[in-house]
């Protein structure tokens, strides 16, 4: 991004998917599946680091990562909710035609995101082993999970860059390029695993280190690619001028949408205390529990990234009823996923864990499995939440999707802390589950209300501040 180049015309001929026009379930499919397959690649950072340290180091340590998942989601959904709050912005003016807005709104994103950058940095550091210790977190693991999460925390600028200038990708229609760049940083990351926990023998820190070392460089390539392929994005010493109302219409909705992920992870946080009771064994089964559903549910999440561009770029365009239209649909793709992914966790669950798990340790297995078949059943739930909180973020609203959230930390957290006497850890598994299904509930509901809201409006064909 140049800060001396004057700007081209003001043209988007270059950006690469209007989603305005055209059929919506064609448009959201192949929007979905170069970000779904970027998603698995991005994945691959934390499956290749569980990987690498329960086959190469042992269970502890896998059971150290594992027990830092609730943390990194506090932190790292902030960050990424944050950004893809920033995007809906951009993907607004996309949608209405406004080039001069939309290099605002992507300056002003880089400005806001540094000055947060360093605060959460900061924060996140200095509070990782009193969490650790409030979390409970058994004594034999404690040391190696400060280590890798404070490496985690240490580089979240990297993460930070590299979510933000993605979406401004996505906001734009292209999902293809963030794919490329993270087909590269994978490969990174799994090599980097490899040398330092191998070759140096640096165990929990090593995948830290490779991990934030090949989010950087995803970073910057993305940044590169977009200098590059869009000059209308060039940014001139103008667009660097501080825009305060600009900076407030994306913390509107970005604030709020960086909130529903931590709250999310606070709910997460809770179960988690409640697994770390059950033993270093038990963390450890469940954390591979939970990276394997990541993996498979990425279906589900694509499609809620799609569905948040696709409503974005409409709502710029006054195109309600191909929000509407768009919803229903995605929520037929969703409903699919989610029975695709039913059936690969019932057909693979064993062997996916088996992947994770050393030899010896089949009660791992066992309740590795068990969180599984459970948490599989509740794919349709967990896929509505998905189309519809970001549909309704992408139509403006970052009040809804917050509530979702902390209509999930409730249930989540009552369920966990409620059945884990009785039931123990079966108790626990079926905390998110139930939470899901609430949450959809709910999802359901408001994005009713919010289209009502917006036709109530007079909504016209032109950008407007749609916020509940």
């Amino acid at each position: 991004m140049n800060l001396d180049e004057e700007h081209p015309e003001s043209t988007l001929e270059s950006m690469e998917k209007d989603m305005s026009t055209g059929s919506p379930i064609r448009l959201i499919l192949f929007f979905t599946l170069p970000l779904l397959a970027g998603n698995i690649f991005q994945q691959f950072y934390s499956m290749v680091d569980t990987f690498v340290v329960g086959r190469f180091v042992g269970v502890d340590a896998l059971a150290a990562l594992g027990t830092t998942n609730a943390m990194s989601f506090l932190v790292l959904g902030f960050v990424g909710g944050l950004t893809a709050g920033f995007s809906v912005i951009i993907s607004q003016r996309f949608g209405a035609g406004d080039p001069d807005g939309m290099r605002s709104a992507t300056a002003m994103s880089i400005v806001t995101a540094f000055g947060l950058v360093v605060i959460l940095t900061a924060i996140s550091m200095a509070s990782s082993m009193p969490l650790l210790r409030l979390l409970r977190t058994p004594e034999n693991i404690i040391d190696d999970a400060n280590v890798y999460i404070s490496i985690i925390y240490a580089g979240i600028i990297a993460t930070v860059y590299y979510n933000l200038f993605a979406s401004v990708l996505r906001a734009l229609g292209d999902s293809r390029s963030p794919l490329y760049f993270l087909l590269i940083a994978s490969v990174l990351n799994i090599i980097l695993d490899l040398v330092f926990v191998i070759s140096f023998g640096l165990g929990c820190a090593g995948v830290g280190y490779a991990t934030i070392i090949s989010q950087g460089i995803s970073a910057l390539f993305c940044l590169l690619y977009i200098h590059k392929k869009y000059p209308q994005l060039h940014l001139s010493r103008k667009d660097w001028r501080i825009d305060k109302v600009m900076i407030a219409r994306l913390l509107r909705i970005g604030i709020p949408s960086a909130l529903q992920f931590s709250v999310c992870a606070i709910g997460v946080m809770i179960v988690q205390a409640c697994i770390n009771n059950l033993g270093s064994d038990v963390v450890a089964a469940y954390s591979v529990g939970c990276k394997i559903e990541n993996l498979v549910a990425q279906p589900l999440v694509t499609l809620g990234m799609a569905m948040a561009t696709y409503a974005g770029q409409n709502l710029g365009a006054g195109r309600l009823d191909r929000i509407r239209k768009g919803a229903r649909q995605g929520t037929l793709l969703s409903i699919v996923f989610a029975i695709i992914g039913l059936l690969i966790i019932l057909s693979c669950g064993k062997w996916l864990v088996g992947l994770f798990v050393e030899q010896g340790k089949p009660q791992v297995v066992a309740d590795a499995k068990l969180y599984l078949r459970i948490a599989s059943i509740f794919f349709i739930p967990l896929g509505l939440i998905f189309i519809f909180r970001n549909t309704c973020q992408g139509a403006g609203s970052g009040l809804i999707p917050l509530l979702s959230s902390l209509q999930e930390l409730v249930f989540r957290a009552l369920v966990a802390v409620t059945l884990a006497g009785p039931l123990g850890y079966l108790g626990i598994c079926l905390a998110s589950p139930i939470a899901w299904v609430a949450a959809a509930a709910l999802l359901l509901v408001a994005y009713a209300l919010q289209m009502k809201h917006l036709e109530k409006q007079g909504f016209q064909r032109k950008i407007q501040d749609a916020t509940l």
